[in-house]
């Protein structure tokens, strides 16, 4: 289903042509509001009660585990991308001699971690080239061997909005019993995606871009078979009858339930998380295949408007993302010039990301490819 177009759930001038979701999403007025409840809270400390410690922070964790396709048991609260994907790699296994599978170009924050792992054991990252095809899909395939023990993906390139078959992936690893650790961040919540059919090991996604959020806020999934591995940090309110505040020193070895182990510190933070849930609640209303098919609509258009400009996308692409590449690269200053027209996209790597929302209409469309026209011509 096309959704109509949701602008007046922001406060976007109509200037403004933001084209600019996987830099990070402007917040709806919804969430603003939320948010500024939240920071209330603090301006009267006397009237947040303990449990309040525990309520927005469940409330969160039960619509992030919709959206991922989970159950609440399986969704930690995490500060960033890298804090969910360092737990990742700290947490999996792996041995002198064997293999992580990472993508050129990947996301910095999804190279490091296991970077400094293999380095530890004597592992080896291998860096997979970019395909001329953009199937991603079938390079991971190919490379896959007896000695792989991570693939290390996101679902969505985030320079070339090239996007990857996970399941397939998922299938593959199983006959060599490796792992697979997803960085979502560039498309939970604009590409369907379901925990229970990909079934990956960790997945993490900040909530600041595509899931409408704040900074600073993300959420991490951790199938069963990790839920007794140890978390990057050990704070109080993590482990078991952290609810009764007055016996806080008689201390605890046992964990709360589930992936709540691996919760950040200081995760009660009612501006954050109402702010998150929020966000989380409207996507869930609008449906993410509704999303996606209304994306995929606007997306389809520009691509097909700036082709004749030598800008192609990924053969193989998401439904809400472009990454637009151009022989010769891009003009000098053009990212520049288009902000001075309040015309927003971003360049990453080789490409340039256009990557509109709801929120964005035919008016700015319009406007971008005039500009874009003007500009490459």
């Amino acid at each position: 289903m096309i959704i109509p177009n949701q602008r007046h759930l922001f406060s976007i001038p109509e200037s403004h042509a933001y084209l600019n979701t996987a830099y990070m999403s402007p917040l709806m007025q919804s969430v603003v509001a939320a948010m500024e409840s939240g920071i209330a809270e603090k301006v009267a400390p006397w009237d947040y009660k303990a449990h309040q410690f525990f309520d927005d922070v469940s409330t969160a964790r039960g619509l992030a585990a919709d959206v991922f396709g989970t159950t609440p048991e399986n969704i930690a609260i995490v500060p960033s991308a890298s804090y969910g994907l360092q737990t990742a790699a700290n947490a999996l296994p792996l041995k002198t001699g064997q293999n992580i599978l990472v993508l050129q170009d990947q996301f910095p924050s999804h190279i490091y971690p296991w970077q400094v792992r293999a380095a530890d054991v004597g592992a080896h990252v291998r860096i997979l080239p970019t395909p001329e095809d953009d199937d991603w899909t079938r390079v991971v395939l190919e490379t896959m061997d007896a000695d792989t023990a991570i693939v290390a993906v996101p679902q969505t390139h985030w320079s070339t909005g090239a996007t990857i078959d996970l399941i397939k992936i998922r299938a593959a690893l199983e006959k060599v019993g490796g792992a697979l650790v997803l960085d979502l961040t560039q498309s939970l919540g604009a590409q369907p995606f379901d925990a229970s059919d990909v079934r990956p090991d960790f997945a993490v996604a900040a909530t600041y871009k595509w899931l409408l959020g704040p900074y600073s806020c993300g959420f991490l999934y951790v199938d069963p078979k990790w839920h007794s591995a140890r978390p990057l940090e050990e704070n109080w309110i993590n482990r078991a009858g952290s609810e009764d505040f007055g016996g806080l020193t008689n201390y605890r070895e046992d964990y709360q339930p589930g992936a709540v182990r691996f919760d950040m510190g200081e995760k009660s933070n009612p501006a954050q998380m109402r702010g998150a849930s929020a966000a989380l609640r409207q996507i869930l209303e609008w449906r993410v295949e509704n999303i996606a098919e209304t994306l995929q609509e606007k997306t389809d258009i520009i691509a097909t408007e700036l082709a004749p400009l030598g800008l192609q996308a990924a053969k193989i692409r998401a439904p809400h993302y472009l990454g637009l590449r151009r022989t010769g690269g891009l003009p000098k200053g053009l990212l520049e010039r288009l902000a001075e027209r309040n015309i927003y996209v971003s360049a990453r790597g080789p490409a340039l990301r256009v990557t509109p929302h709801l929120y964005t209409s035919e008016t700015d469309m319009a406007r971008l490819i005039e500009a874009l026209k003007g500009e490459l011509s």
